[in-house]
């Protein structure tokens, strides 16, 4: 087990070092001018020209790279060029928010997902089941933005049921977790639907039948672990999925964490806050496929890890 933490710890430093190469490469090729950003607009030539003097912009990529790889190895994420303040002090105030709204989501998703797909399998081929899976077929197709809107408008504008943004109390996270939450749902219960289907077939499961065991005992002892497995892969993969999407939710309902955060820099071309946020999202999807891969075993002894 160690040898094999080892290793994936040394590829998932390599892959994070592959992203920051790909992120700072396409930085660099992107037209706009971040000090011109700084400038503003009346600013002279000479005056941008100073500014890109000062920041080190006008030296080659690979100085460039190589002069933040060394910072970042220092634990220095760089200065936002814009808000004056460190990286990773402005990264260290919003990640708890997005933490905390991801946890949530995935807590939904899981409960809305998993549920439909155990109901969908034990009325295979049923009016239930058809009903479930075009929801399902609804949830993933849907923009996470129009789904985000809707809730806002039905459940806060119309029925004032929740706050329509910000955060602080339990209130504020149920609709941002439901706009995470409904596409990831929708997934889960189609992989879980299908997961059931097969372990339903299996010998083990018609042997208990049987023996004369509970139906309920058979499922919920025998059939749902081995179902499950294959959702504890997708839940580390889903990390990066929650990444990409958090930032349009965050945005929606003004949700201050690092997708906002993100966002605003992405607008305002501040480099350090985007290569900074980049590098924490990327590290959180690397560490939620270690913990999948390692809670795997602990659910299904048969599975080895090599």
């Amino acid at each position: 087990m160690g040898a094999y933490i080892l290793r994936r710890l040394l590829e998932s430093a390599l892959i994070l070092l592959g992203i920051t190469l790909v992120t700072f490469v396409l930085l660099y090729l992107v037209p706009a001018d971040p000090a011109r950003q700084i400038a503003g607009r009346s600013a002279t030539a000479e005056t941008v020209a100073n500014i890109r003097d000062q920041l080190g912009l006008n030296d080659p990529l690979f100085v460039q790279y190589g002069r933040y790889l060394w910072n970042l190895a220092q634990g220095d994420m760089g200065r936002s060029y814009l808000q004056r303040a460190e990286v990773a002090d402005l990264i260290a105030a919003r990640l708890p928010a997005s933490l905390l709204l991801m946890l949530s989501a995935i807590v939904t998703e899981l409960i809305i997902g998993l549920t439909i797909g155990v109901v969908a399998a034990l009325r295979r081929n049923r009016p239930m089941d058809h009903s479930l899976m075009i929801f399902s077929f609804v949830s993933i197709s849907a923009p996470q933005f129009v789904i985000g809107i809707l809730l806002l408008y039905v459940f806060a504008v119309k029925l004032a049921w929740f706050p329509i943004g910000g955060y602080g109390t339990a209130a504020h996270f149920v609709l941002p977790s439901l706009t995470l939450g409904l596409l990831g749902a929708g997934w889960y219960s189609r992989m879980m639907r299908s997961s059931m289907i097969d372990v339903l077939s299996q010998d083990f499961v018609r042997t208990a039948r049987a023996k004369g065991l509970a139906k309920v005992r058979i499922v919920t002892r025998h059939v749902i672990p081995n179902a499950i497995l294959p959702i504890i892969a997708m839940i580390g993969i889903d990390i990066g999925l929650f990444m990409s999407g958090i930032v349009v939710v965050e945005s929606v309902f003004g949700w201050p964490g690092i997708g906002q955060l993100a966002w605003q820099a992405i607008q305002r071309i501040d480099i350090p806050v985007i290569m900074g946020v980049t590098m924490v999202s990327a590290a959180a999807i690397v560490i939620g496929n270690l913990l999948a891969d390692l809670a795997a075993p602990l659910i299904d002894p048969r599975i080895k890890t090599k």
